[in-house]
């Protein structure tokens, strides 16, 4: 018998060859099952998870710039004029009535009546020539005129002539009857009782234009309006009071008018008062 017709004769499979077989096996499909696990694991991850709750980044708050407080542009200032003093009253006292301290006596403007006399005339006690009478009310101005010279300057003052009666200006006129000079009576300040003429106790250039150049007539011409007082007949004011320079005779009107005299610079009654020039006697 040849070989190709033999029978084949196999050994029977052991026990143990069968459970090594096994074994190998199931190696082999652990190893399997690990390496799909691992292919999984890395196909997965090459997506992007999607966390199951991601926590919200807050965003920024946005700052917000302040809107800048515009700087309000300085409004020029005008000054407020203060107001005007009330405009002084003209009218407050008569300029025709004797009785008024504003009364205005002149060659065109007579006392009414010619022979009149004050109601209140009284002595005043300050040093003189004659003895002086004034109204009450420029009798005590004039004394407080004479105390100041003395105590402010060391001048000593003196009454050369006050209040003179109609019939004394008849005597005075008659005695220098020169219209330029002297009054005629009834036309006379000095028989109101509101002039004075002021002269140096000691004399000196007594009713003469010279007094004007002296200490006490200087004195008198800057600072007899604050006692109310006026130098009534001034150099350069012939032509409108109708009387030559007297820088002697001061007549009184009172405080108020006296300094709104001198702070206009107004030196006459008759300007004041808007009044005619009186250079001459109308008779």
């Amino acid at each position: 018998m040849t070989a190709a017709h033999q029978p084949s004769h196999r050994r029977p499979v052991s026990r143990r060859v069968r459970r090594n077989r096994v074994i190998a096996l199931s190696v082999l499909a652990a190893a399997l099952a690990i390496l799909l696990v691992v292919l999984v694991v890395n196909i997965a991850g090459g997506a992007t998870p999607t966390p199951a709750a991601a926590t919200k980044t807050p965003s920024a708050t946005p700052s917000v710039t302040p809107t800048p407080t515009p700087t309000p542009t300085p409004t020029e200032t005008v000054p407020v004029a203060p107001p005007a003093p009330p405009a002084f009253d003209k009218a407050a006292y008569s300029i025709d009535d004797p009785l008024s301290p504003w009364v205005v006596v002149n060659k065109t403007r007579p006392l009414n009546p010619v022979d009149y006399t004050p109601p209140d005339l009284v002595s005043v006690p300050v040093a003189h020539t004659w003895d002086p009478l004034l109204r009450a009310e420029a009798a005590a101005a004039i004394v407080q005129l004479f105390d100041t010279a003395s105590a402010e300057a060391g001048l000593s003052l003196a009454s050369n002539s006050a209040y003179r009666s109609y019939s004394s200006q008849v005597s005075v006129y008659n005695s220098e009857p020169d219209d330029s000079t002297t009054a005629r009576p009834g036309y006379s300040e000095h028989q109101t009782g509101w002039t004075m003429d002021i002269g140096a106790e000691s004399g000196n250039c007594s009713l003469n234009t010279c007094f004007g150049d002296t200490a006490e007539g200087q004195w008198l011409a800057a600072n007899a309006y604050r006692f109310g007082f006026l130098l009534r007949y001034p150099a350069d004011k012939v032509d409108v009071t109708g009387f030559s320079f007297e820088p002697w005779h001061y007549r009184y009107i009172g405080v108020p008018l006296a300094t709104e005299m001198h702070n206009t610079g107004v030196t006459t009654l008759e300007e004041f008062f808007g009044l005619p020039a009186a250079p001459g006697y109308l008779n």
